[in-house]
């Protein structure tokens, strides 16, 4: 299949996760059939409904003068969500 957006480069298929995903190599254009975007949200559902279950805390260095955790180095930390592993 032609990428719609350049006309004459040819879309590359992939699979992650069990889903087909066409994308062009060129402008990095992301194609989805139909179906592919509701699995992806539906495992995207899950996967945050399995990370907000509470779980006991463990021990963290905490600098109280930042309210951040030690282990970034003062930067703030930002859980990784289901759409990054799927287009990493």
């Amino acid at each position: 299949m032609q990428c719609p957006i350049c006309k004459d480069v040819q879309l590359v298929m992939s699979e992650r996760q069990g889903i087909e995903i066409d994308y062009c190599p060129q402008c990095r254009g992301i194609w989805l059939d139909r179906g592919e975007l509701d699995k992806i949200i539906e495992r995207s559902a899950a996967s945050q409904a399995a990370s907000a279950t509470p779980s006991a805390p463990g021990p963290t260095a905490t600098d109280q003068s930042w309210g951040r955790s030690a282990e970034h180095h003062g930067k703030p930390y930002r859980k990784k969500s289901f759409l990054s592993e799927l287009f990493d």
